[in-house]
């Protein structure tokens, strides 16, 4: 790369660029491409740059103890193997919501949390892969991941320093060393996160260890202002869950942000950015005039 920052599509993450904001869908759509397309609708409105999905093989990622454990749905009692298969998209859904992102012109992904999902993925074109905090510490699907070439992001919720060290370090290689083309996200995996959990000067920390790492920040807290102080850190790109309502059925949406919300959020964010500046002090045009009426005492500096 000759840009300073990690190019996802037409977009540059990284210090001195606009943060990349992600819509995090997940599996808030509760098997139905059509609540899917009114949240991708929404997040494009409220000025996302990305929607973002989960692919599971639910054979793989679900333990067989837990298979036959029968849970309610809105579809009725069924077994936990059988609703994660109803709310599993396959290649009919995302080829339609393939379709209708490229339509409104927003970027999408999944995160993927098994190797054959990689595979499936792959037919898509997505511009980056984001691995969840579940799969740090799963070698051999960051590997697949970084082995297709694209741009890895990768969530660093309940995990030790020392397992993302160990995770970073992993897929790093000699050519790319100093301009690896990953990102790191801080998170907390508890949802929704309590305030005094967040911990945000994990960005601070993660921007100093690893200066040539574009640092951003997934959020799973119920409010906003931890996500707006986030961009004030520093974080370069930011990802929250979005949902039609709130108290929807399903496990991730007490964790979300309702599409009014993230209107507000998304455009806090960019009025946040643009006010942070640069650092270097500077008497503005517009300053000009009230110097000139307020100031008892002149200054030599401006002569």
């Amino acid at each position: 790369m000759t840009e300073r920052g990690v190019r996802i599509g037409d977009r540059l993450i990284g210090e001195g660029w606009p943060v990349y904001i992600i819509a995090e869908i997940g599996i808030n759509h509760n098997g139905s491409v059509e609540i899917a397309k009114q949240l991708i609708e929404g997040a494009k409105q409220a000025g996302a740059d990305a929607v973002k999905f989960q692919k599971r093989t639910p054979e793989l990622c679900v333990p067989k103890d837990q298979w036959a454990i029968e849970r309610d749905t809105p579809w009725g009692p069924m077994t936990y193997i059988e609703y994660r298969r109803r709310i599993e998209f396959g290649v009919g859904e995302y080829a339609e919501i393939d379709r209708y992102c490229q339509s409104l012109a927003i970027h999408w992904t999944a995160s993927c949390w098994d190797e054959p999902s990689i595979d499936f993925m792959e037919q898509f074109d997505p511009p980056f892969y984001k691995m969840a905090s579940a799969s740090l510490t799963d070698n051999p699907l960051l590997q697949k991941a970084r082995a297709s070439g694209r741009p890895l992001m990768i969530s660093t919720g309940m995990s030790t320093m020392d397992e993302i060290t160990t995770a970073i370090e992993s897929l790093r290689t000699q050519e790319d060393h100093n301009r690896p083309n990953l990102l790191i996200a801080h998170a907390t995996s508890t949802y929704p996160c309590k305030i005094e959990e967040l911990n945000l000067l994990m960005i601070r920390t993660l921007k100093q260890r690893y200066p040539e790492i574009p640092v951003g920040y997934s959020g799973h807290e119920t409010g906003l202002a931890p996500s707006m102080a986030a961009v004030a850190l520093g974080a370069c790109f930011l990802e929250r869950h979005i949902t039609l309502d709130r108290a929807m059925w399903g496990t991730d949406q007490a964790a979300s942000v309702e599409l009014v919300g993230f209107e507000r959020l998304v455009r806090d964010i960019r009025d946040i950015q643009r006010s942070l500046g640069d650092g270097i002090k500077r008497v503005y045009e517009s300053e000009l005039g009230p110097r000139q009426k307020l100031r008892r005492v002149p200054s030599l500096a401006l002569r």
